[in-house]
């Protein structure tokens, strides 16, 4: 049995930290998922306009753009155990001020701190994983990490449901919010005792500003963000109208849209396991580069879902735009530098995020002239990210 085990730790790339990086991620997911889905409900329950949920979620965009670098620099700064505990701590403090809230202004103040862990610890994952393995293993690990972030989407948002439907939004949403504040504290002492900081090295903590961090890039890497930009402008301009594009243009029930999103999940959780290890055996360049055509082509295929076989398929396609998260993950580790993973990490996505802020309003802009135009354009722009990756990666060997 314990052989099994070892086996199985090993296929997963699995190791202490890894493991506690793995539970704190499973274990506040499943708090946070009990009660983020039904944000909107709590907010309209605690007087807020439908203006007034749109700019929470945009302060929420633009959290998870500009936490990214200081979460980097916190964790380069003072270790990786340090930055899973601060920002564990963060956001438990803001689950009880979102549950104490009485007015919905109030729900900002939570917000800021709750992506203390959403967006601050992000760069920590990244740095826990390149910190505890070697190159060739890191695409499986990414993979474990990705599964368990998105598996309480599937287990608690159906339990946060019944807990507001039984017994109310605003009751229900501050039971949901408790449950989470017992499991942070558990997710806590949990990185406390089992997180072990390797020994310090003799580089010290090096003081740099942003720019030197991005200028410092590899060129590859300066190419996959560039093209994953590309990507995800594409992705946010058409994002937000699938749900609207399925039920009321091409007249499908709500029923068959949560079917539809329950196998895109599906499909992406399934498939990281063997995407992980295809990118650590045979290289990460084709990944990727499947994983961003998927990107590209799902808003076109909703777009021309006119029946359910379309409809399935244009999801099954929404399912592998995952397949290449690993890989491209990798791709990032691999190539930034060791004594600043976390501030490489944090300009990168602070960069990708920030980017991607206007593309939902620029998508919202089309949409009032044309309900497909959003569709269209998301599949131009995703088109052209995935030829510029293709171009400016042809030639790198540390894709292979």
């Amino acid at each position: 049995m314990k052989q099994f085990f070892k086996k199985g730790s090993e296929f997963l790339s699995l190791n202490r930290n890894v493991a506690v990086l793995g539970g704190s991620l499973f274990g506040l997911g499943l708090g946070e998922e009990l009660w983020l889905a039904y944000l909107p409900l709590y907010l309209t329950a605690l007087g807020a306009s439908g203006f007034a949920v749109g700019l929470v979620y945009s302060f929420r965009d633009f959290l998870d753009g500009i936490y990214q670098y200081p979460g980097g620099w916190v964790n380069d700064r003072f270790g990786r155990k340090q930055a899973l505990m601060l920002f564990t701590l963060i956001a438990l403090g803001g689950y009880v001020v979102i549950a104490s809230a009485t007015h919905w202004g109030v729900v900002f103040a939570g917000i800021l701190l709750v992506m203390a862990w959403k967006a601050g610890a992000f760069p920590a994952t990244f740095a826990v994983i390149a910190e505890a393995l070697p190159a060739g293993k890191r695409g499986i690990a990414f993979s474990v990490q990705s599964i368990l972030v998105r598996v309480p989407r599937v287990i608690a948002a159906p339990l946060g449901g019944l807990i507001i439907g039984g017994i109310g939004v605003v009751a229900g949403m501050r039971a949901a919010l408790g449950v989470t504040v017992l499991i942070a504290i558990a997710v806590f002492l949990f990185q406390r005792r089992g997180y072990k900081e390797p020994a310090a090295e003799d580089a010290k903590f090096s003081k740099t500003s942003p720019l030197r961090v991005f200028n410092g890039m590899p060129a590859p890497l300066k190419q996959l963000l560039v093209a994953e930009c590309f990507i995800r402008i594409g992705e946010g301009i058409a994002g937000a109208f699938v749900v609207l594009y399925v039920i009321s243009v091409q007249h499908f029930s709500p029923g068959w849209y949560g079917v539809m999103y329950a196998l895109q999940q599906a499909i992406a959780i399934t498939l990281y396991l063997p995407a992980g290890k295809l990118a650590d055996v045979q290289g990460r360049r084709l990944p990727v580069i499947l994983t961003f055509i998927a990107f590209a082509i799902f808003p076109l295929a909703v777009y021309l879902a006119d029946s359910l076989p379309l409809l399935v398929l244009a999801f099954l396609i929404g399912g592998l735009k995952e397949f290449g998260e690993p890989a491209r993950k990798s791709i990032i580790t691999d190539l930034a530098d060791p004594a600043q993973m976390g501030r490489s990490v944090g300009v990168y996505y602070t960069i990708r995020n920030l980017l991607v802020v206007p593309a939902g309003a620029f998508g919202g802009f089309l949409w009032q002239y044309s309900v497909e135009l959003p569709f269209l354009v998301a599949f131009g722009v995703g088109l052209l990210g995935v030829l510029v990756y293709i171009v400016s990666s042809k030639n790198n060997t540390v894709y292979s």
